[in-house]
């Protein structure tokens, strides 16, 4: 096999169909785009949302509430599921390095503690956020809360 015998397999490679080369070609005239009217122009672009003079439906549709730009996105761990995750990593330290490592978070979240379940374990907390009752069930199991910002 030499490089110039080498051709596509056959069936492969079709003719383009040529617009508008004159009316033997079965093409020509209006070049398939109809008779007239904005659409058989060159460069007509639809625009978006467009429903021919219907009313589009980001405008029927009312709109409803806000996004709040001062909101504070938190991952939260509540005390059950730490206890489970203590037992499953041998995690001592609940930081934010430790849950990365782990798979836990991604780089960028912050991370809450609320008091949902039981600790048993005695653990060392640095994270961004926890509630009160949190805060009460670790320091009684034995352990110690650092807030990080």
């Amino acid at each position: 096999m030499k490089l110039h015998e080498l051709k596509p397999a056959k069936g492969a490679v079709h003719k383009q169909k040529r617009l508008g080369r004159g009316e033997a070609s079965g093409k020509g005239g209006t070049s398939t785009k109809g008779n007239k009217g904005q659409q058989s122009d060159s460069g007509y672009k639809r625009k978006m949302a467009h429903e021919g003079g219907q009313m589009p439906i980001q405008r029927r549709v009312p709109k409803r509430g806000f996004k709040n730009i001062n909101r504070i996105e938190y991952k939260v761990f509540n005390l059950g599921q730490i206890d489970q995750l203590v037992e499953k990593y041998g995690i001592t330290e609940f930081s934010l390095e430790n849950l990365y490592m782990n798979g836990l978070i991604s780089q960028t979240d912050r991370v809450k503690v609320l008091g949902n379940g039981e600790l048993k374990a005695k653990v060392t907390f640095k994270i961004n956020a926890i509630s009160e009752k949190a805060k009460a069930a670790v320091e009684g199991a034995g352990g110690s809360v650092e807030i990080v910002k």
